[in-house]
């Protein structure tokens, strides 16, 4: 195999973008850190399909917000995952209850969801020429899912570059933030507009409730998801 190609001067990037209050936020991080960006997302059959509304809500949304960067932003790009979402049954993707398994898993787990969404990400990203991958894996505040782990996107990342012949890189811009941090990175790159375009267009409920307003967002309340996204409200204005 030829030498892995090292020296990249990335200026542009795709971001693995599901509409939820964490990928708005990578979407953001990108649009001020590299002149061509792109979007994709992945319908696997997930319960809360609402998200997938919610990407286009928010993609325009953040031209609005974040006009300076504007003319950065390029397409957008669904890839059906569909028959992956059956063999990966989940709580995400099924009518079952979100309860912890036998490993201690909540059974929101979708198995090797992000390695699935990461693979096609780079085929995609190859094809299309943007250098970097930008996903909103975070090992801080999440739900105990062992392929939001950095190790696991460390090792994916030396797959991918042996896979494709050339180096592949993941950024994870959340990965070591809590949910407060989060919210507070959103502030530091958008201000008030930003924050309130996640509050009001993304989607991050399980459930997906778009029915009940909260201070953070809409969402059931009660769901893994919501009390994470409450919780790192709350304490960001608090602090």
């Amino acid at each position: 195999m030829s030498a892995i190609q090292t020296d990249i001067a990335a200026t542009s990037a795709l971001v693995l973008f599901s509409g939820g209050q964490d990928s708005a936020t990578c979407l953001a991080w990108a649009l001020e850190r590299y002149e061509r960006v792109e979007t994709v997302g992945f319908d696997y059959g997930q319960r809360h399909a609402v998200e997938m509304q919610a990407r286009l809500a928010v993609r325009e949304g953040m031209a609005q917000v974040l006009p300076q960067w504007a003319d950065r932003l390029g397409p957008d790009h669904v890839v059906d995952l569909t028959g992956y979402g059956r063999i990966a049954e989940s709580a995400l993707t099924a009518d079952r209850e979100i309860e912890m398994d036998a490993r201690g898993l909540p059974t929101t787990f979708v198995p090797g969801r992000n390695l699935v969404f990461l693979t096609c990400a780079a085929a995609l990203a190859d094809r299309r020429g943007l250098d970097v991958l930008v996903g909103g894996m975070c090992e801080t505040d999440f739900s105990g899912y062992p392929d939001c782990r950095r190790d696991t996107i460390d090792a994916m990342a030396t797959a991918l570059s042996l896979g494709l012949d050339k180096r592949v890189v993941i950024e994870t811009p959340l990965m070591a933030l809590t949910k407060a941090e989060t919210w507070e990175l959103a502030d530091r790159i958008g201000g008030a507009g930003l924050v309130e375009l996640i509050v009001e267009a993304s989607h991050t409920c399980y459930l997906g409730d778009r029915e009940h307003r909260h201070a953070w967002g809409y969402g059931c309340g009660t769901c893994p998801a919501c009390e994470l996204r409450a919780a790192g409200y709350e304490q960001w204005v608090a602090a």
